[in-house]
């Protein structure tokens, strides 16, 4: 680097008066020309602190992130979008070639990020759902982030101490737990990684010559496009590498606006995308309440001042926060005053610290990656969320690192210097202590909803209905009485009053008639399936047509049965539990040439439904087609071990076969497993 680039990037220090240079001794002796003496050349890099050291000082990031946030590696899956992207995703279980088109050209859940759907189903082929290698991951990628952080610190201001303060605050804060801990988070990380990569790779870009630097610059836009497939948000990152121009000093004119055309071309693509697919998946919209403009703003401005203190003070997070109830079809008044905040915020900037490059460049960082995040265009029901300040905290990370270098410029005060990275240290072991109770809080769905139910007590339904919904799972798995009875209640409870703070909200009415099917309630059931559907929540409306289907098929009503299957298809083709149960339906009719296809499409689309296996492997037994029934049966065993009607069902093949000895033996494994709807006189011959 050259020496005025070094004095560039060092703005904030004083200026060096004539009087301290020392002249230059000058000689001259015959015949030779007038030379300088070289000034000696430093053997520290620029920053003071010797490679060999920032190696250790970046290791040692790595290893307190890791430690502080390891407790996630115990979590498990939740019910909080990890169905949809992870445990029900048909397109994380194929990576043939055919697999990899859909995962490229498919999104989930109106959302595009084929890179980090990759990610899963490279995980899913080799431990299917097994929750730990997903997490370990998941901190990987983050910490990964984390370095890169520091590498972008250091190599834009060469400040070792900014870069660590800046990456220890990155890797720690607790508002980043959301993207690390939560799987459905992990587009954040994935994204990041390659952003911060980008960001690097522009600084070598700028600061190079020849034909490297055209490398450089497609290696730029190479990480650009693979953050974007995984995570559209990055759409802002043309803007940022105009901030680093501007920390750089490097001249606004067209051949730097002709230089980012690419970039902003990939980004509006993408952008347009990314709203179709919002779109159509019906995420533009808040949770139940219509907002104006102007309350859009005020929303927006109240969002970015929370942001900006749990960036200092990070309490009260939750997974959820609900936008404001509005009184009298009215916004509250102090809501508008955020806006004003904001406003007088950016004038001080302005009018105090304009000349100030990392205020600057620190302050509008922040805004130009937060901004597409605050809600102005609406996008689920959620006014704020912790992921969202993955990447655009960095600014004012940015701006607390330079804050403490200051004080380690040459004629500075370092005993200061010493003071202030020992607060920094306090304040980084408060925020590790932070983050790793955050890591406990998405433990599993009992504990995430618990704790948000805990935060919000009166303006999250969806809490109370994904905590009642769980324990209906629960209430399903148990096989002692009175656990039985104990989730049944603690779900009816929890739905119910879901309901209460929000009638219109369909769900909690079709889980309601999901626990009392299982329950064989089946009026009550029905009463509950009907109400959901004249909400007329159409992504819904599948779910308890389904119900309603199982429903009319055991009470033997058929027609009514094959029309609500039907229907749920109709609506959500993919639908692997109406496909299994639509299988059921063509059994109990005895058309086998329906059924099985059935059976087929289910496990197609969820191979780890082990329903359509126990179910088409009953119903080849009973068409003497054992040896294919085994392997339906072992298949069932493999995903669900624990099931006793599974080793029940097998017993009979092996009594087809005459192997009585196997047979008696499944059957008492069956009944060691809690089965009881042992044949008795079946079992007596077994035994013979």
């Amino acid at each position: 680097m050259s020496k005025k680039k070094n004095k560039q990037n060092s703005a904030v220090s004083p200026p060096v008066s004539r009087q301290q240079i020392p002249s230059q001794q000058v000689k001259q002796s015959a015949g030779r020309p007038i030379q300088a003496e070289q000034p000696a050349k430093s053997k520290l890099p620029a920053g003071g602190i010797k490679p060999s050291i920032q190696a250790v000082m970046v290791l040692c990031i790595a290893a307190i992130t890791w430690l502080f946030l390891k407790s996630c590696l115990d979590n498990q899956l939740t019910n909080w979008d990890d169905p949809g992207y992870i445990i029900n995703n048909p397109l994380i279980k194929d990576i043939s070639q055919e697999g990899l088109k859909n995962i490229f050209t498919k999104p989930i859940m109106g959302n595009y990020h084929p890179l980090t759907i990759l990610s899963y189903a490279l995980e899913y082929k080799y431990v299917r759902l097994q929750p730990f290698q997903y997490h370990l991951d998941s901190l990987l990628f983050h910490i990964i982030v984390t370095v890169l952080v520091y590498w972008f610190v250091n190599l834009l201001t060469r400040r070792p101490v900014a870069a660590a303060i800046s990456a220890l605050l990155f890797g720690l804060h607790p508002m980043h737990i959301e993207s690390v801990a939560w799987l459905a988070g992990r587009k954040d990380v994935v994204y990041g990684m390659f952003y911060m990569a980008a960001c690097i790779a522009y600084i070598y870009y700028i600061r190079a010559a020849g034909a490297k630097r055209w490398w450089l610059y497609a290696g730029v836009i190479f990480l650009f496009v693979c953050s974007l497939l995984a995570k559209p948000v990055a759409v802002v990152l043309p803007v940022t590498l105009l901030l680093v121009d501007y920390f750089e000093k490097r001249k606004l004119d067209y051949r730097l606006l002709l230089e980012k055309l690419p970039h902003f071309a990939i980004a509006i693509g993408f952008g347009i995308k990314s709203i179709k697919d919002q779109h159509t998946f019906g995420s533009l919209n808040t949770f139940s309440i219509s907002y104006t403009f102007l309350e859009r703003i005020a929303l927006g401005g109240y969002a970015l001042v929370t942001y900006l203190w749990k960036a200092v003070v990070p309490v009260g997070l939750c997974n959820f926060y609900p936008y404001p109830d509005k009184t009298g079809d009215m916004l509250a008044f102090q809501y508008y005053l955020y806006p004003l905040a904001v406003i007088a915020m950016l004038v001080l900037i302005g009018l105090f610290a304009r000349k100030n490059k990392v205020i600057v460049f620190g302050s509008l960082f922040f805004l130009v990656n937060i901004v597409l995040l605050l809600q102005f265009i609406p996008v689920g029901g959620a006014i704020l969320a912790d992921r969202y300040t993955y990447i655009p905290y960095l600014g004012l990370f940015f701006m607390a690192g330079w804050l403490v270098s200051r004080y380690f410029e040459p004629g500075a005060n370092k005993n200061i210097g010493y003071a202030a990275v020992g607060i920094s240290l306090v304040y980084v072991l408060y925020l590790g202590y932070q983050s790793n109770e955050r890591c406990k809080a998405w433990y599993d769905t009992t504990s995430l909803w618990r704790d948000e139910i805990e935060k919000e007590p009166v303006r999250a339904p969806n809490a109370y209905n994904n905590l009642g919904f769980n324990y209906f799972n629960k209430f399903n798995d148990a096989v002692n009485p009175a656990e039985k009875k104990l989730y049944y209640d603690s779900s009816f409870y929890l739905l119910k009053e879901a309901i209460h703070l929000q009638a219109s909200f369909a769900n909690p009415y079709i889980s309601l008639g999901e626990l009392e099917r299982s329950v064989n309630n089946f009026p009550e059931a029905k009463r509950y399936y009907y109400k959901a559907l004249s909400l007329k929540s159409t992504d819904e409306d599948a779910n308890a047509y389904l119900g309603l289907g199982i429903i009319y098929a055991i009470s033997h009503n058929f027609d009514s049965a094959g029309y609500c299957f039907r229907m749920a298809i109709t609506m959500k083709p993919y639908f692997p539990e109406a496909h299994s149960n639509y299988g059921n339906y063509y059994d109990m009719m005895n058309n086998v040439d329906s059924s099985l296809p059935q059976y087929a499409i289910a496990l197609q689309q969820n191979p780890d439904m082990f329903a359509p296996h126990l179910n088409r492997g009953r119903e080849l037994q009973r068409l003497h087609r054992c040896d294919e029934a085994m392997k339906d049966f072992e298949a069932a065993m493999a995903l669900n071990p624990d099931d006793g009607e599974i080793y029940y069902a097998r017993s009979y093949c092996y009594a087809q076969k005459g192997n009585k000895a196997l047979a008696l033996k499944d059957i008492e494994k069956a009944i060691s497993l809690g089965f009881t709807q042992v044949d008795k006189s079946f079992y007596e011959a077994m035994k013979k």
